[in-house]
């Protein structure tokens, strides 16, 4: 068996707001709309991933989403500007990350990332 595809799926009372808060920082298109459900996807095709934490790193609650994107700041720019609330600032890790954390619309915690 070879896996093809993980989906996270995130619970929230308004799936319509909060498909907003992806599209409008991280870029990602719709790809289904049933209207109970969206999925978002990027351009590209994403590698797999699963991790796995006892904690988020540098005693950091673990966040439910790890987004690694190509301009970082930018990224952390349009948080800020459109009002999202920045849970971890944005910090070079010793690891030799940079990233933040936000909260989505549905309180999800979300570690945006570049390495």
């Amino acid at each position: 068996m070879t896996v093809k595809r993980i989906t996270t799926n995130i619970a929230a009372p308004d799936a319509t707001a909060l498909a907003a808060f992806y599209t409008s920082v991280f870029g990602l298109d719709m790809v289904m709309d049933l209207g109970w459900i969206i999925t978002l996807a990027g351009a590209d095709t994403a590698p797999i991933q699963l991790s796995i934490a006892s904690q988020g790193g540098s005693d950091a609650p673990v966040p439910a989403l790890s987004i690694e994107v190509t301009d970082l700041q930018a990224t952390y720019d349009r948080c800020k500007s459109q009002g999202y609330p920045i849970a971890y600032p944005l910090t070079i890790e010793p690891w030799g990350v940079r990233r933040f954390f936000v909260r989505d619309p549905a309180g999800a915690l979300i570690n945006v990332m570049a390495h």
